[in-house]
Order: C-alpha cells, then sequence, then structure tokens
C-alpha cells in the first residue's frame, strides 16, 4: 500500500559509490548497484535517514513523497534471505575454503632477512582462510589476535603487502563494495563479542569505496559495545602508501 511517508532519496550526481551508507542502514534497503547506491524497495527503508550521517558527499536527504509503506515483517524476511539461513559457522561443508587452518611455521622467519635473488621468499601466512565471509567467528586463531583487515585489492596493488602486513597478523581480506557490507557488519560484531583482540588495522586503496570498511568496522564495534586504536593505511593505485595513521572506534 503507497501512502504519504518520508523516505531517503539518492542523488546519483553527488553518490561515489564509496558504500559507506550501506552498513549504516539497519533494515539493508540501500546497496551499491554499478558504482552507485541504490534504494533496493521502498519498503525495506524506514525513513529515518540513519545512513545519512554516514556519507561523505551528501547525496542522501530524506524526503516526504508518495511511497510504498514500511514493511517491519518484508525487512525481517529480506535480511534473513540475504543471511542464507544460517551463518557459515554452521554449514556443514567440507570445502577446503572453509577449513580453519594453522599455517604458522615451527619457527617463525625472522623480519629482517629478506630473499636474494634465486631466493624462495618465506612463507608468512599463519592462518586458513583469510576471507572475512568465511572466517567464522569461533576461529581459534582470533584470540589474543593482531587483526589485519584489507581490502582484496590492496594485497595485489601493495608489492611489499606480505614483509608489511601478513606476518604475525591474522589477515582478513574482503570488498567493502562488492560483498555484503551488512554482513560484514554482524561478522566482525560477532568476532569483537568473542575474542580478546590485541589489535586492529586496516588496510584500504585510495579509491572512495575502499573507505567504507573503516564504517563496517566502527559499526560493529559499536554493535558489540568494544573500542578499538585503528591504525589506517591507504595504498596508492601504484602500490605507494599514501597514508598512516590511528583512528579510535
Amino acid at each position: 500500500m503507497k501512502v504519504l511517508r518520508k523516505i531517503i532519496e539518492i542523488d546519483e550526481e553527488l553518490c561515489d559509490g564509496c558504500g559507506q551508507c550501506v552498513p549504516a542502514c539497519e533494515e539493508g534497503a540501500i546497496e551499491i548497484v554499478d558504482g552507485k547506491a541504490r534504494l533496493v524497495a521502498e519498503k525495506y527503508c524506514d525513513g529515518l535517514g540513519a545512513c545519512m550521517g554516514d556519507c561523505p558527499t551528501g547525496a542522501l536527504k530524506i524526503v516526504e513523497r508518495v511511497a510504498e509503506d514500511f514493511d517491519e515483517e518484508a525487512v525481517k524476511q529480506y535480511l534473513d534471505s540475504k543471511a542464507g539461513g544460517k551463518s557459515h559457522e554452521d554449514m556443514a561443508c567440507a570445502c577446503p575454503s572453509t577449513q580453519i587452518k594453522d599455517l604458522s611455521p615451527a619457527e617463525p622467519p625472522q623480519k629482517s632477512i629478506k630473499p636474494g635473488p634465486g631466493l624462495q621468499p618465506a612463507f608468512l601466512l599463519g592462518h586458513w582462510p583469510i576471507q572475512i565471509r568465511l572466517i567464522p567467528p569461533h576461529a581459534p586463531f582470533l584470540k589474543n589476535s593482531e587483526i589485519v583487515v584489507a581490502a582484496d585489492c590492496a594485497a595485489v596493488a601493495c608489492p611489499d603487502f606480505h614483509q608489511r602486513f601478513v606476518q604475525g597478523n591474522v589477515i582478513m581480506l574482503g570488498c567493502p563494495k562488492f560483498d555484503d557490507a551488512n554482513d560484514y557488519v554482524k561478522r566482525f560484531q560477532q568476532i569483537f563479542e568473542k575474542n580478546p583482540i590485541e589489535s586492529l588495522s586496516t588496510v584500504i586503496m585510495e579509491v572512495p569505496c575502499c573507505s567504507a570498511m573503516l564504517g563496517i568496522l566502527k559499526k560493529a564495534a559499536e554493535r558489540a559495545g568494544r573500542s578499538f586504536d585503528v591504525k589506517k593505511t591507504i595504498i596508492g593505485l601504484k602500490g605507494n602508501i599514501l597514508q598512516e595513521d590511528t583512528e579510535r572506534l
């Protein structure tokens, strides 16, 4: 049923597709489609505007117009369908991509030694899986860990990614633009609730959509009732480090 009510409106000219509004919307009413934020369905938007404060370009605003009425039950069904009805930690799957493994060597390689010509670089990855969506909150390597949440593009763009970010850390890779940001928020919330964390860092690219990763971690920390100092590293498109600083979540 259509009624006169308040609802979000997105200015496509101002939207840069950063995705920060996606995790800010509790109802999952916004998604990034073709590089722009879009309203999934009118009935999923409650019109409260919680997403507006996370938009860096001012592309979102609340308007009053005739729209499909907000449907709380439809929202619940929609969110349940996106979650697939069960979490990855409940899946009875023998797929190697979901099997938890400790890959740490018996003797950790020395950081000061770099491979010369013809020498095999040291293996630095200490765990499996590494994709955010595949790491269950109960994974043993998360306890008392130093977590590095990285945009998957950064692992390819940064030439010394392994030496800088992998050794001794729990690496969690993902894409805040193309993956489900709300699922990320829920997963990190559970990780923060279940595990003592020694440190938290994020490694992102300079492109606007990557900035949503910090918003995801902030939202998850708020829901978990936790507070972190997060080291943020921004990688340029040519692999150079453009910025390193620390923010309080």
